[in-house]
């Protein structure tokens, strides 16, 4: 008889579809997981475009220019060892919104969350896509990069909606994509150092005599906003922290996770940028609107295609990890009450947070319509820094707060102190080259707070409210097949 109940229990756990093991985000990821979502966000199309940004704004010098990067390299590894100390200091996934939250104010937590969704993020995904879109369609226009904009637009949304359909999905399948991606994208860099070194090799270095001379015109006023466009480049590496509760061994993987990809990623950097000058003289760089495409057709001949599809696939990795992290953060967010409970909740089968990833995919393709994506991306860059400053400010405040709580990994407290200083340079540098793109970008982010105060802090709401949003989540549970988490993670 009890054999039988059994049976029948599990013939209705079947027939409801549920699973038997518990609903959570599971700790899947592992160390070469957290090498390739940072080493793989952290390329995207930046080393392809932003030399060009980077010698224009530093004199026009290679030497400098060079030096520029080095020193963005240095800069953006103290940003991510103090994000690691963050990472293991606060033990939950949600990365600069559970820092601001629990380190300072829900409200800054909230302003950075309105920031990432409304531009930040979805803004640099959109971008990311029409770059992908614009390089996979250069083979089939050889000699320009000029094509119907319509059939980049929509190749652009086909690109976002199947990254977006992988992360909800599976997430297997979005590790598994942003593994094979990474390598696929380092491949195609590693064939830019490799002819660049054969050049340098061959003893055509004309290009590096006198590296830290200027041309007559060079303004080096400008030589902050060739620091943002190195900087732009090294982008991503505050987003591992945003998985923390997803990581098997957080407190040792996600530090040396920081560590790896950062020393893969400042080094090819580097490189790369020798052997694009090894190549082309600073003028035909200056000159160049795609500077990897450039030196493919100077140096690959008829394979020259390969460094474009590789370009295309790197933006598609960056959306892919960028997605993966940041959906996380959503969670988070709708977990601590910031967004509507359907965020926080998991496909029961597929063990996704598919809600949470869902929810930017109309926003990055309505973005698509418009052009001014661009400048929404440059009217938030201010922000985004003063949030970053803010988070790594954190470490010196927590530890003089709370001197007895236990933190796995600890950085020199003046590297925090350091960089905290750097980031607000970029902001006060962000100011003084363009202070109207940051008055805007300062309204955005204000205009967050009444929205904040009426969703989140207003607790006190009418009956007919609650009723309205109890029956739209369970409307939506049915519809997405998802339930909140069964179990803490953190």
């Amino acid at each position: 008889m009890a054999r039988n109940d059994q049976n029948t229990e599990k013939e209705r756990g079947q027939t409801n579809g549920f699973p038997e093991e518990k609903v959570v985000l599971r700790k899947e990821v592992s160390l070469i997981d957290c090498v390739a979502l940072t080493a793989g966000t952290i390329v995207g199309s930046g080393i392809f475009i932003s030399p060009k940004g980077v010698l224009q704004n530093s004199g026009q010098s290679v030497g400098i220019s060079l030096l520029i990067w080095v020193i963005c390299g240095v800069l953006s590894v103290m940003g991510a060892l103090s994000y690691a100390e963050l990472g293991t200091t606060f033990i939950k996934s949600g990365g600069d919104f559970t820092f601001l939250n629990e380190g300072f104010t829900p409200l800054l937590g909230f302003l950075r969350l309105w920031t990432s969704m409304l531009a930040v993020r979805t803004g640099a995904w959109t971008v990311l896509s029409i770059t992908s879109a614009k390089y996979m369609l250069a083979p089939f226009f050889y000699g320009c990069m000029d094509h119907p904009i319509i059939v980049e637009r929509l190749l652009a949304a086909c690109v976002l909606s199947v990254v977006f359909y992988v992360n909800c999905a599976s997430v297997t399948w979005s590790r598994r994509v942003q593994v094979v991606f990474s390598v696929a994208k380092y491949i195609a860099i590693f064939i830019i150092i490799i002819s660049g070194l054969v050049v340098i090799f061959q003893g055509h270095t004309e290009n590096f005599s006198n590296a830290f001379s200027s041309s007559e015109d060079a303004d080096f006023t400008k030589l902050p906003l060739a620091i943002y466009s190195s900087l732009f480049a090294y982008a991503g590496w505050q987003y591992l922290p945003q998985i923390t509760e997803e990581i098997k061994n957080p407190a040792r993987i996600l530090p040396l996770g920081m560590v790896i990809s950062m020393s893969i990623v400042s080094t090819v950097y580097i490189l790369t940028n020798v052997a694009y000058f090894a190549v082309l003289t600073p003028s035909e760089i200056l000159s160049s609107n795609a500077v990897a495409v450039d030196f493919a057709q100077r140096v690959l001949g008829s394979f020259w295609w390969l460094i474009p599809i590789g370009v295309s696939i790197s933006c598609i990795g960056a959306i892919n990890g960028g997605l993966f992290s940041s959906s996380r953060m959503l969670f988070v967010a709708s977990r601590e009450g910031h967004l509507p409970k359907i965020a926080a909740m998991i496909h029961i089968k597929r063990y996704s947070p598919l809600p949470a990833a869902a929810v930017m995919l109309p926003i990055c393709l309505l973005m698509l319509t418009s052009d001014n994506v661009y400048a929404l991306l440059n009217f938030l860059s201010f922000s985004r820094w003063a949030f970053i400053a803010l988070s790594v400010a954190i470490i010196p405040y927590h530890r003089w707060k709370y001197p007895d709580h236990h933190r796995s990994f600890t950085i020199p407290v003046i590297i925090p102190v350091l960089f905290s200083f750097c980031a607000l340079f970029v902001v006060i540098m962000s100011l003084y080259s363009a202070p109207f793109d940051c008055g805007v970008g300062l309204a955005i982010t204000i205009a967050g707070i009444p929205i904040y105060l009426l969703g989140v802090r207003w607790q006190n709401k009418p009956d007919w409210m609650i009723h309205s949003s109890r029956k739209s989540t369970v409307f939506l549970q049915k519809l997405l097949f998802v339930i909140p988490q069964e179990e803490k993670t953190c």
